[in-house]
C-alpha cells in the first residue's frame, strides 16, 4: 500500500495534480518540454496544462500541428539525444497514428542499440467512455502498448497518484505511455503540496476486505469501490487493489490479496477480448490457484464500438451494479 506522505496536503483535481507534476518538473530539469495538438494558449481541450505556457514560454509548451505520428517522432528523436519530452495526444484512441513510433522505435531502440542509446519520453494520453464522445473518442487502448516489451504504462485513479506516478514517469529513461480517464479531471483528493514519487509496479490497496479481491484499473477503482460500499451492506468485505502500472505489474500484491480473500474480479474499462483483465486474471489464476473457492472473473468493456447513443454507451462498460451482482455470485450469495 502506498503511504501517504506525512506533510501538509491539499485538495486537488486530478488535472491540477498533473499540470502540477508537469510544472515542477520542468522547473526541475530544463531538458523537459510539452509538445502537442493546442497545448499551450489552450491548455488542451480539457484545459489540463493551462498556464504553463506562461510560466514556460512557446519554446517549451509547444503547439503542433495536427499529426500524432509527427510529433511522437520529433519526440522520440529529442529524447535519444538528450531531452525529457512529454508528448500529449488528445485521445487514446489516436494511438493508432503513434503505433509505428511507440512500438517499432521508441521501444527497441534501447535494445537495438545494445543499451547505447535511451528514449526517456512520456506519452500522455486519455482513456474512457460515457463522456458521449462516440466511437473514435471513447476507447481504452491501453492494452495494446502493455502487450509491448519496451514501454512502460500508467493508469493512475486519484490526483495523488498521478502526480507521483507522472513524475516518475518524466524522470524515467524508458518510453512511457500515461494513460489519464477523461471523466476524472475533476475529481478531487488530498495531494502532499512537498516533493513526492512514486515507484512503477508498486500496486495500492485501496479498500481492505476479506471475502473478495476487487482488482480494478483507472476509471473502474471508483467503480470498484463504489461496489465495495454496497457489498458491505450486504456483510460481503471487498478489498480493492488498483495495480496503477500495467507494465510492470505488481503480481505478487494481486496474488496475495487473492489468496486472503480466495475470490477475484478483475474489473477495466478496455475491451474485455483480449484485453488487461485477461492478463491479470491469468497471474491470479496460477499465483492463487489453490487458495481460490472460486474461478477468477472477468469485466470489461463490450466487444462492440462504443455507442454515441447514452443509453447504449452507458450498457458498454461495466459499473458498479453489475460488480455486486457478480460479487455476490462468487460468495453464493445470489
Amino acid at each position: 500500500m502506498s503511504i501517504m506522505a506525512d506533510t501538509a496536503t491539499r485538495e486537488i483535481s486530478f488535472a491540477q495534480a498533473v499540470n502540477e507534476a508537469l510544472a515542477e518538473e520542468m522547473r526541475r530539469d530544463e531538458r523537459v518540454f510539452v509538445i502537442g495538438e493546442d497545448v499551450a494558449e489552450a491548455g488542451t481541450p480539457f484545459k489540463v496544462l493551462a498556464g504553463l505556457v506562461d510560466e514556460f514560454g512557446k519554446t517549451r509548451v509547444i503547439d503542433s500541428p495536427i499529426s500524432e505520428a509527427g510529433i511522437t517522432g520529433i519526440c522520440v528523436g529529442a529524447a535519444m539525444t538528450g531531452m525529457r519530452p512529454v508528448v500529449d495526444i488528445m485521445f487514446g484512441d489516436f494511438l493508432t497514428l503513434t503505433m509505428d513510433q511507440m512500438v517499432n522505435q521508441a521501444a527497441k531502440i534501447h535494445y537495438m542499440s545494445g543499451g547505447k542509446l535511451h528514449v526517456p519520453m512520456v506519452l500522455r494520453t486519455t482513456l474512457g467512455a460515457t463522456r458521449r464522445s462516440a466511437a473514435q473518442h471513447s476507447q481504452s487502448l491501453h492494452a495494446w502498448v502493455s502487450h509491448v516489451p519496451g514501454l512502460k504504462v500508467v493508469l493512475p485513479s486519484t490526483p495523488y497518484d498521478t502526480k507521483g506516478l507522472l513524475k516518475t514517469a518524466i524522470r524515467d529513461n524508458n518510453p512511457v505511455v500515461f494513460f489519464e480517464d477523461k471523466l476524472s479531471f475533476q475529481l478531487k483528493g488530498p495531494v502532499p503540496s512537498e516533493e513526492y514519487t512514486i515507484p512503477f509496479g508498486v500496486a495500492d490497496i485501496k479498500r481492505t476486505g476479506s471475502d473478495i479481491t476487487l482488482v480494478a484499473t483507472s476509471s473502474m477503482v471508483a467503480v470498484a469501490l463504489e461496489a465495495a460500499n454496497q457489498l458491505a451492506e450486504i456483510d460481503i468485505s471487498a478489498e480493492v487493489v488498483d495495480p496503477r502500472t500495467t507494465t510492470p505489474l505488481d503480481r505478487e500484491t494481486l496474488i496475495q490479496s487473492a489468496k486472503k480473500t480466495s475470490r477475484a474480479i478483475v474489473i477495466d474499462e478496455g475491451y474485455e477480448q483480449y484485453g488487461a483483465t485477461a492478463e491479470i486474471a491469468s497471474v491470479i489464476s496460477d499465483g492463487a490457484f489453490y487458495y481460490l473457492d472460486a474461478p477468477v472473473k472477468r469485466m470489461g468493456a463490450m466487444n462492440v464500438p462504443i455507442p454515441f447513443s447514452p443509453p447504449l454507451e452507458d450498457l458498454t462498460v461495466p459499473d458498479a451494479a453489475g460488480v455486486v451482482e457478480l460479487a455476490k455470485v462468487l460468495c453464493g450469495r445470489n
